[in-house]
């Protein structure tokens, strides 16, 4: 079934997904402010949230079943938007499941959190749909606005309060980096489409236009920004350091899956037309995010410090598919973000039940010997950081999500070897903090001072097994979920012919 967006019905039956989150968030919102000090009424807000969001991926899939799609306008309805929908939920579902018990545990009484997750990722839900800049716009600044008190939740802590502030401050001057590189991208073509854009490219030949060319790098600094690429990673540690577990992980997972998403759309149905004006630039990030991310993850002491490092390494493993521009690559990021959210959702329900009551420092040296005390734990957190590394069977996963993005670098026309060889060896590096986690774990002897670890509530201990299990089931099996990600991958716009002359590759 073929959608017209200028329809009002057909418009409403393209976002039932969207309105579904958002609706239910708003009334969610109403029911939190009625006894927000109630610890029952708390619990009742977050299985209600948990509860919303089974019943939007419910949407999500009845609407992909259906086949519906658009010929052209502001909305996709492709299998890529299907994938990222369910990946965003899937973040948001374990996210509100760990910080229902986290917060009861910690003695915080912010039910409204759990609906903040949900406006997050209705924001998230558009970014992934997006076919206009408008639209982008709008989907950032409903995602982001969540985020940033989400960042904040812990009033007490001064270093949340910190992180917050710093990610407020630097996340409206990277909006105001991409607001405008959108306004001179719109200025040069007089389009905000997504496919506007391409036609008036090749028809006026603004190819090489200055207006048009500074926009496309100021938009480059604003989602490399979301993305936590270097050189514009600075927020990450810090923000990470200082939010609740949960929510550091909700950002580390679901925010990093819709700005990919965002990256994909504008940088495939628009920009890959002019393939070779961005491809090294984009190439040059990831090089740079990858060598960084895992030089300064070496040296950490705190593991939320570190799983941020990690989090910049696997932005530049993901703009290395970016760079591929094919199908293959794009079906490459959505595995990838699938296996990545597992792994993230994992290693920060690990990271929450390990942390003292109250308390938001997490070193490492409190996990030696955590073997001995909670194996379950300390299993769960290994698979976690094999599936970051790539390693094969236990982190199964994430060894396959590599091995489909080097091998659509490869494949992609401009052939990406050298860039795949840095993907290889920046992973063995990471293996130095990963490792060194583990053997913690298992091969250093329990303090005798060290803190009691309280028991990991149902809900956090049902999101470490289902992580655990799907990464390691499907790195066995990788086959029932690859043609999901197949499906997901969309072709970009055919390549100018007269601008294939530029070279595509540093």
């Amino acid at each position: 079934m073929t959608y017209d967006l200028a329809v009002p019905s057909q418009l409403l039956a393209a976002l039932l997904p969207d309105l579904t989150l958002m609706g239910g968030a708003i009334l969610l919102l109403l029911a939190a402010a009625w006894r927000p000090e109630s610890d029952t009424h708390q619990r009742l807000i977050g299985r209600g949230a948990m509860a919303l969001v089974v019943l939007t991926m419910g949407s999500v899939i009845a609407t992909a079943l259906r086949g519906a799609t658009v010929t052209d306008g502001p909305i996709a309805m492709d299998g890529f938007r299907w994938t990222m929908d369910l990946v965003i939920l899937l973040g948001a579902l374990g996210t509100i499941a760990i910080s229902t018990e986290q917060h009861a545990r910690d003695g915080i009484k912010h039910p409204e959190s759990h609906v903040l997750v949900l406006f997050a990722a209705s924001g998230m839900m558009i970014l992934a749909a997006a076919r206009d800049l408008m639209v982008i716009f709008l989907g950032i600044e409903i995602m982001s606005v969540a985020v940033y008190v989400l960042a904040g939740l812990n009033r007490r802590s001064a270093r949340a309060a910190e992180g917050a502030l710093k990610y407020f401050l630097l996340g409206a001057f990277a909006t105001g980096f991409l607001l405008y590189g959108m306004a001179l991208i719109y200025g040069a073509t007089g389009e905000t489409r997504l496919q506007e854009i391409v036609t008036a490219l090749i028809r006026h030949s603004l190819a090489l236009d200055p207006m048009f060319l500074i926009g496309m790098g100021l938009l480059l600094i604003g989602l490399a920004f979301k993305v936590a690429a270097v050189p514009f990673h600075m927020w990450a540690p810090d923000v990470y350091d200082g939010a609740p577990a949960p929510i550091a992980g909700f950002m580390a997972a679901s925010v990093k899956a819709a700005a990919f998403a965002t990256f994909l759309r504008i940088w495939y149905e628009t920009f890959y037309s002019v393939y070779g004006l961005w491809a090294n630039a984009v190439a040059w990030v990831a090089i740079i995010t990858m060598v960084v991310g895992n030089v300064v993850a070496l040296s950490q002491t705190n593991i939320k410090r570190m799983l941020a490092y990690s989090s910049i390494v696997h932005s530049g493993y993901l703009l290395v598919a970016v760079t591929a521009g094919t199908a293959v690559a794009s079906g490459a990021v959505a595995f990838y973000l699938m296996a990545y959210t597992l792994a993230t959702l994992g290693a920060f329900a690990v990271v929450g039940a390990m942390q003292p009551v109250g308390e938001t420092d997490a070193p490492i040296a409190s996990y030696e010997g955590l073997w001995t005390v909670r194996p379950w734990l300390a299993v769960g957190m290994a698979i976690y950081l094999l599936a970051f590394l790539g390693f094969p069977v236990f982190g199964g996963m994430g060894f396959f999500a590599k091995w489909y993005l080097l091998s659509a670098a490869i494949a992609s026309p401009g052939r990406l070897v050298l860039i795949s060889v840095i993907v290889v060896l920046t992973s063995v590096i990471s293996a130095g903090y990963y490792l060194s986690i583990i053997r913690a774990m298992f091969m250093k002897p329990r303090a005798a001072d060290a803190p009691e670890i309280p028991a990991a509530g149902p809900l956090t201990r049902t999101v470490l097994v289902v992580a655990a299990v799907l990464i390691v089931a499907l790195g066995i099996l990788p086959g029932q979920i690859t043609p999901l990600t197949a499906r997901s991958g969309f072709a970009p716009h055919p390549v100018d012919p007269t601008l294939l002359s530029i070279p595509a590759q540093p």
